[in-house]
């Protein structure tokens, strides 16, 4: 209880002094529930090491721990690793691991991190540097262990003496230690970049890299994956996409999921050209799995109302086997371009959509109808209705859905267009397939076209129209 006070008080030197008064009784009095316990002799140990920072003090809390039997752990040899670190005391740090060992303390991560933090406050850069490259060679360079805060503490003293050249340099020894295997959110180019990024300092972190680069040395994706990582939050896609280039040209790989959060975060940033290039560099370096980033650029560019990107997008993609372009897709663009009334490149994409052996399903064919209706070109409608009723006759169902939608999107059409002989073809392939037919909506298109018209004029100009308006005209109930 005490102890936690004192530490959240930042004063754990003043726990000392009692923490003294309770051992020289147990002591001499020989009161055994008064023993302190490890713990109590660390945060002694802590208060003489990081605050008092007297060497004395600490090795007389150790020499009495020696007198209690206490034995120390971990954290005691690494509060004092941070206090000789900071004497530079190279011969007690040598003699702490040599005791380490003896007292079975084998795992060394603590110990490592607080002679860091001890150089680092010392400003000894060669230490800090020499430290890093040791414990990666004890551990074989498999798994540096140290926590952000270290790697914080690291980069801003090398930052305040202006020594990027020392951070590059310290990144590339540890990369020939930790070899092509290790796991890249463990190599120390990562912690030492990620750490520029999680203070804000991603344009630091980049002249880290571009010095890297100005050596000629071999860069990891340690170091990249942070940096970008911080131009997607900053939504810097420019900059993230050329840094993939970058990548790629290096001769190493993104994994997909990196990929798909830069696509991403540029389809919300609006930044199209970026998302184009990161998904060209996907495909060229055979990532097998583009489902999920070919989806954000298809839908992003649906939100935003650009079908001709779409069109563009899906052209230079169809033929890749890891993507499945199906009729939906095309759907979507010509949904998209009839309802901007861009119906030239509606029929464009509808074309190519054909050439490239896509069915058109009643989708396709409700949307180019619905365009061409709000144009009021009801002639093209009729030519649709010629397809249909040709691929209706020929394959029945398979491939289109011959509904009620499509049933009075065609009717609506081509009643306001006067096209009464192809009506009553609609009417007729409706009852023979039973489906319900509201006649009141046609009733009320034909008022509003062609109330004027008169069967008796055409009697004698057009005989087949007048048959097939009096034919309309019966079934609709307007004779009445």
């Amino acid at each position: 209880m005490l102890v936690e006070i004192s530490r959240d008080c930042g004063n754990l030197a003043a726990f000392l002094r009692l923490f003294e008064e309770n051992c020289r009784v147990a002591l001499e009095e020989r009161v055994e529930f008064m023993k302190p316990d490890v713990v109590a002799c660390n945060a002694a140990l802590e208060g003489c090491c990081f605050e008092l920072e007297s060497v004395s003090d600490a090795e007389r809390v150790v020499g009495t721990m020696s007198n209690l039997g206490v034995r120390p752990d971990e954290s005691s040899f690494g509060f004092l690793g941070y206090l000789y670190a900071l004497k530079g005391l190279e011969e007690k740090i040598r003699e702490l691991e040599v005791l380490m060992g003896g007292f079975g303390c084998l795992n060394k991560k603590g110990f490592y991190c607080n002679l860091i933090r001890g150089y680092v406050k010392s400003e000894n850069l060669a230490s800090v540097e020499a430290t890093i490259v040791r414990y990666l060679n004890d551990g074989g360079g498999k798994d540096w262990g140290f926590d952000v805060e270290t790697f914080c503490e690291v980069i801003k003293v090398y930052f305040q003496k202006g020594n990027v050249k020392g951070l590059a340099n310290l990144i590339v020894d540890a990369q020939k230690i930790e070899g092509s295997n290790i796991v890249i959110d463990r190599s120390i180019g990562y912690g030492i970049v990620n750490a520029c990024v999680s203070i804000g300092l991603s344009d630091k972190a980049h002249s880290i890299l571009d010095e890297m680069n100005v050596q000629g040395a071999s860069v990891g994706l340690g170091v990249y994956i942070p940096i970008l990582k911080a131009y997607c939050k900053e939504n810097r896609t420019a900059e993230a996409t050329q840094l993939v280039m970058e990548i790629s040209n290096s001769g190493l790989q993104l994994d997909v999921e990196s990929y798909d959060a830069l696509i991403e975060a540029s389809m919300c940033s609006q930044d199209f050209q970026s998302a184009f290039s990161l998904f060209r560099d996907m495909r060229e370096a055979r990532i097998p799995d583009l489902k999920r980033s070919y989806l954000t650029i298809m839908t992003g560019l649906m939100e935003k109302h650009r079908p001709e990107l779409m069109a563009a997008f899906l052209d230079e993609v169809v033929e890749d086997p890891r993507i499945d372009v199906g009729t939906h897709d095309w759907n979507s663009i010509i949904h998209a371009f009839c309802k901007a009334g861009r119906l030239e490149d509606a029929r464009r994409t509808f074309r190519r959509m054909t050439f490239l052996q896509f069915e058109p399903n009643d989708q396709t064919y409700l949307s180019m109808i619905n365009g061409y209706v709000l144009a009021e070109k009801y002639f093209l409608v009729l030519m649709l209705w010629n397809e249909v009723k040709r691929k209706l006759s020929m394959d029945g169902q398979k491939g289109i859905k011959f509904d009620q939608n499509l049933v009075d999107a065609f009717l609506y059409a081509m009643v306001k267009g006067g096209f009464f002989d192809a009506v009553m073809q609609v009417v007729e392939k409706a009852n023979e397939m039973k489906i319900f037919v509201d006649k009141w909506r046609y009733k009320q298109a034909f008022m509003e076209t062609h109330k004027k018209l008169r069967v008796a004029k055409l009697r004698r100009k057009n005989f087949r129209r007048m048959e097939a308006i009096i034919a309309f005209k019966n079934w609709a109930g307007l004779n009445a």
